[in-house]
């Protein structure tokens, strides 16, 4: 569809201002290839490359701005960026920190889309084609093969090798906004989404499945960084346990689930109070968060370079 009234029109109108086939063809024609190949026709595997970037990257904006901002005006507690230690201008960088990972990140997981749309995934049609259970079940076992694998990578790259060069740009957010999902070194984003990626070529997948669950996966991404502490569910991995993850560092790696980290010994309960929307305000539990904060930031980071809203001498 978008092929029939955008794509089409786009690429012949810039066909004709720099015709991609001459170009190409005085490059390929010296190995003999792909001469005869229209590069602006539909089945060239440049043009699907191209559009399939363009259209996950804008796609990827959209979601980003619509979702985080009906975030950040309706669950996200504003009080939160009184806290000692939220950032100055920290949505400003947040944003312009997603906005510089978006296209790197979209570009590394291209391939993976032309893959898809070339057969050599397992994503299918009929809803009855592995029969009805596994349509059923297709959906835990999605979320469950994603966050195993997602906690191994996320801890990996906690390892002091990959922190400091990739992980460490996220981590610059200690209280985060819905504005910090995306807010990732692109090497860093792209490897963690890698496991959605890869189980279509690994399980069955039904195609609106499919679009579905990578909706919730952005979804769930914005709400675990909306500091908004609803519940201390033991089993799922919310923003609460999240939150845990940016204060203390090296525990909760877990994405929807605590079950990774608690075989991993490196599941941390959030504290209570930090659902109690009154008590998690009170000067002397957020010194103490404050005091743990610190103490193993300077271990995994050293000499810590943030300006905080609040100076730390205050």
């Amino acid at each position: 569809m978008i092929d029939d009234y955008i794509l089409d029109d786009l690429y012949e109108n810039i066909n004709k201002k720099w015709p991609f086939k001459l170009f190409f063809t005085s490059v390929f024609s010296r190995f003999n290839l792909f001469t005869n190949i229209s590069l602006v026709h539909r089945d060239t595997v440049y043009r699907q490359a191209i559009s399939l970037f363009l259209i996950t990257w804008v796609f990827a904006m959209i979601s980003y701005f619509l979702f985080s901002t009906l975030s950040y005006l309706f669950i996200f507690d504003k009080l939160t960026m009184k806290h000692p230690r939220f950032l100055k201008n920290q949505i400003r960088m947040e944003i312009a920190q997603s906005l510089r990972a978006m296209p790197l990140m979209t570009l590394f997981t291209t391939p993976w889309f032309l893959a898809e749309i070339h057969g050599f995934s397992k994503i299918y049609e009929n809803p009855l084609k592995y029969g009805k259970l596994y349509y059923i079940i297709q959906f835990p076992l999605f979320l469950v093969f994603t966050d195993g694998l997602i906690y191994l990578i996320h801890r990996a790259l906690h390892h002091r090798i990959l922190y400091k060069r990739l992980h460490k740009s996220h981590h610059r957010w200690i209280i985060p906004t819905p504005y910090a999902s995306y807010a990732f070194h692109p090497l860093d984003g792209y490897l963690q989404s890698v496991p959605y990626h890869l189980f279509p070529f690994i399980f069955p997948l039904h195609k609106y499945v499919y679009l579905g669950m990578f909706i919730f996966v952005n979804l769930w991404t914005i709400l675990i960084h909306d500091s908004e502490f609803v519940t201390l569910n033991p089993v799922i991995n919310g923003s609460a346990c999240h939150s845990i993850h940016h204060l203390l560092f090296n525990y909760n790696y877990g994405q929807f689930f605590t079950l990774f980290d608690r075989l991993g010994k490196s599941y941390r309960v959030p504290d209570v109070f930090m659902v109690h929307p009154d008590r998690k305000k009170e000067k002397s539990l957020i010194d103490a968060q404050i005091i743990a904060m610190e103490s193993i930031q300077q271990i995994v980071e050293g000499k810590d370079d943030r300006t905080y809203i609040i100076d730390k001498k205050t």
